[in-house]
């Protein structure tokens, strides 16, 4: 898996990410301690707005960033996307009033949303060869769980010696650290089609919900959430007032669902060697309601330890092959938009989760509350099965009606060439009846997926 760091390219904007990553891990926990300095016991209702707010830009935001991204060259715009969060992290020690928090964090936050996609979907041209791929998004999860497990740790050594307003200047120069590695790598040339704002703006959701495979992705993308949310919301809850626990308890909770995740993130390049991620991806999905009613039955300390070690690991077999569907289901010039697309989609299950998790716990207590996740996480297991063919092939037999349509030219034609020209229209042109099989993806000539 490691090989795949040879490429200095991807070298770097590995190293970019990480960087970027242990930044947002600090500035999480000084966005805490800074909550609680302004708002005291209120902090925890001013960090649930906050991360509301989080998904709110995720959701809102990632699109138009997509579509954006088509007519920016990737390089600068990642860069200037870190300069600016940079800016933004280094104004959060002056703040004053909770609202000024919400304002930062939304827009730090879009700009996460434009940075993450437009990152993704660079890494597939880098790197076109699908086990070096597969590599790169092991290495990419392994990130974000080291960052979930060190962030705090890095967090909790500095502040023998600092102040956490100085942990927001941490993250700052991560940003500029990330900038620069960035910047000092050439990307390759991104493919792009001359298309509208409002075409670029919603093509990506078009490709989405047109594929099967991708519409199987989002109701896998939701029992993820679904599972996540008990995760995340509840464990301090669970260990401190179920428990009796203490700070560190709950990290070591934290730490297990980390530890499971990074496990499969490990395993899988070898897992998916010859396989469909169909299989893998569904095979993860499937225990996670499991084992969330396991929760609700048997809420016991070592119960739940492992029962959120066995979450991380199927939510990491589920999102860790995410970005191979992408990649299958997209040309070059369309990735910025569909990444975009899933980025939006998915955190959409996140937006509803959040605070479904909060409320069940402190209204009908744990055991409901794993329950109604856990019935939350079979529908989308169940769902994906249902929209996702187990017969997935990358190559499909398909026929085409003549036809006469206008779209840029440089798209490109995986069937016959224009045969006349009939209209002032430079981009209008004619296509022949044919029947021939090639790698399938939704796209001008192929608007609408096959019948089996």
């Amino acid at each position: 898996m490691m090989s795949v760091l040879a490429n200095t390219t991807y070298r770097r904007l590995f190293a970019a990410q990480i960087l970027s990553l242990i930044g947002t891990g600090l500035t999480t926990v000084a966005l805490g301690l800074l909550a609680y300095e302004i708002a005291g016991a209120n902090a925890g209702q001013v960090l649930g707005i906050a991360l509301a707010i989080k998904m709110i830009a995720y959701v809102g935001i990632s699109p138009f960033a997509g579509a954006l991204a088509g007519f920016l060259p990737r390089r600068g715009l990642l860069v200037t996307l870190d300069v600016i969060r940079a800016g933004m992290v280094l104004l959060l020690p002056f703040v004053t009033e909770v609202w000024q928090i919400y304002v930062l964090v939304f827009l730090f936050q879009s700009c996460s949303a434009a940075f993450t996609p437009t990152f993704q979907a660079t890494i597939p041209d880098i790197l076109p060869d699908e086990d070096e791929y597969t590599s790169a998004l092991s290495l990419s999860r392994l990130a974000y769980d080291l960052e979930s497990l060190l962030s705090p740790l890095l967090a909790a050594l500095a502040l023998t010696v600092i102040g956490f307003h100085w942990l927001f200047v941490g993250n700052a120069i991560g940003f500029l650290a990330s900038g620069l590695l960035v910047l000092s790598v050439v990307l390759p040339v991104a493919k792009t089609v001359q298309r509208g704002f409002m075409e670029r703006l919603t093509r990506g959701s078009w490709i989405y919900f047109a594929t099967p495979r991708l519409r199987g992705l989002l109701a896998l993308s939701f029992a993820v959430a679904a599972s996540g949310a008990m995760v995340i919301v509840n464990t301090v809850v669970i260990v401190r007032a179920g428990f009796g626990g203490d700070e560190g308890d709950v990290a070591w909770f934290f730490a297990a669902y980390g530890a499971g995740s990074m496990a499969v993130a490990l395993a899988l390049p070898k897992l998916l060697q010859g396989r469909s991620p169909r299989g893998v991806m569904i095979g993860g999905a499937a225990i996670l309601p499991v084992l969330l009613w396991i929760g609700a039955l048997h809420p016991t300390w070592w119960t739940i330890l492992a029962v959120w070690a066995l979450l991380g690991a199927g939510a990491s077999a589920i999102m860790t092959p995410a970005g191979i569907l992408l990649r299958r289901s997209s040309h070059p010039e369309d990735r910025p938009s569909l990444f975009a697309a899933q980025f939006a989609l998915s955190h959409t299950g996140w937006l509803v989760t959040y605070p479904l998790a909060g409320w069940l716990g402190a209204s009908f207590g744990m055991s409901t509350a794993f329950a109604v996740l856990g019935a939350l996480a079979a529908v989308g297991t169940l769902a994906a099965l249902v929209l996702w063919p187990a017969h997935d092939p990358e190559i499909i037999e398909h026929a085409h009606d003549e036809i006469e349509h206008s779209h840029p030219l440089e798209a490109g034609s995986d069937h016959a060439p224009p045969i006349a020209a009939r209209s002032k229209d430079a981009l209008r042109h004619r296509h022949a009846a044919i029947r021939h099989a090639h790698p399938f993806i939704i796209d001008d000539h192929h608007p609408i997926w096959p019948r089996p």
